[in-house]
């Protein structure tokens, strides 16, 4: 057996930023940190801080008054915002700046008076953030069919956004559907689809050339874990999505594959390192990285922690 390790894989810029922000907030003010939602879609991720005293919520009414809320990396609506001002909240703000600029996208294209298509999943963190940013300006669109029951015609002004972890592929399929039956939408400068998205989902298409099996290492609810493993099925590649190594079924294997690995954005390293170590133990398996791409892009911790660990390291 040939494992092909695919790289970039695994953490991004966004994920290490939030990461480290609640690390830090767990090392500044005890515990316990409330976390508004989860910090990332990693299971692995999930369950470390809960053992360390992080309290994950789905509303900021289950958060005690005074205490401290960290915004996961999805991002929130304005609303979670106010309602967290308004019970004296420490917040603290680990969103990705890459949804960031989604956002500011939302509010430039509402108060400028356009009807928002939003390319995503429904449900979605994320997708829940950037909408409840001007929420009576959007429509999300999910398939190119739904591009063709929207109730807008040619005098509408429209404008596009998506999401961050979407499928590259299929973003562009219902944006170019979008562009053909209305020609006068308009869309951000610069592709919302995140650095990293793109490119670990590069790697999985060139690398994954010729491989008889891809496993993607990341929760099922990881929107750019999800892409990574269907762009693999959609080559005729059989594909894998699971949590770990204890998931693998050797089922899978008659032991001469060439096996590719990769891993979604909020995906441990140590995950991939337990599944290339099973593989080894039982198939003899030699490991060969292949990275496509160097990643060098770094987001530092919000401006409001950064201001407490001086201060503290400082005696103030």
């Amino acid at each position: 057996m040939k494992i092909v390790l695919a790289g970039p894989r695994g953490f991004c810029a966004g994920v290490n930023m939030a990461i480290e922000t609640l690390e830090t907030a767990i090392r500044l003010y005890g515990t316990p940190v409330y976390v508004f939602h989860e910090i990332v879609h990693n299971k692995h991720v999930v369950d470390r801080f809960v053992r360390e005293g992080a309290v994950f919520v789905d509303t900021v009414e289950e958060v005690p008054t005074g205490a401290v809320l960290l915004f996961s990396a999805h991002g929130v609506a304005p609303e979670v915002r106010r309602v967290a001002a308004e019970r004296n909240l420490v917040a603290i703000d680990a969103t990705c700046p890459l949804v960031t600029k989604v956002h500011l996208e939302a509010i430039k294209y509402a108060k400028g008076g356009y009807r928002i298509l939003l390319i995503g999943h429904e449900g979605h963190d994320e997708v829940i953030g950037t909408m409840g940013q001007a929420p009576a300006a959007f429509t999300l669109v999910e398939t190119p069919e739904d591009v063709d029951g929207l109730p807008f015609g040619p005098d509408d002004k429209l404008a596009y956004l998506t999401q961050t972890t979407l499928s590259v592929d299929d973003a562009s399929r219902i944006i170019n559907r979008l562009k053909a039956r209305f020609p006068q939408i308009i869309g951000p400068p610069k592709d919302d689809i995140c650095y990293a998205t793109q490119n670990r989902q590069e790697a999985v298409r060139k690398l994954s050339d010729g491989a008889d099996l891809v496993i993607v290492l990341g929760s099922q609810n990881s929107s750019n874990s999800q892409r990574l493993a269907e762009l693999a099925r959609d080559s005729g590649i059989l594909a894998h999505l699971i949590d770990g190594a204890n998931e693998i079924d050797p089922g899978w294997f008659r032991g001469d594959e060439t096996v590719v690995i990769t891993a979604g954005a909020s995906a441990p390293e140590s995950v991939v390192q337990d599944c290339v170590g099973w593989l080894r133990d039982r198939f003899s398996a030699t490991v060969e990285e292949r990275s496509i791409r160097e990643e060098d892009v770094y987001f530092p911790l919000p401006k409001e922690l950064r201001a407490v660990s001086a201060s503290r390291q400082t005696g103030g």
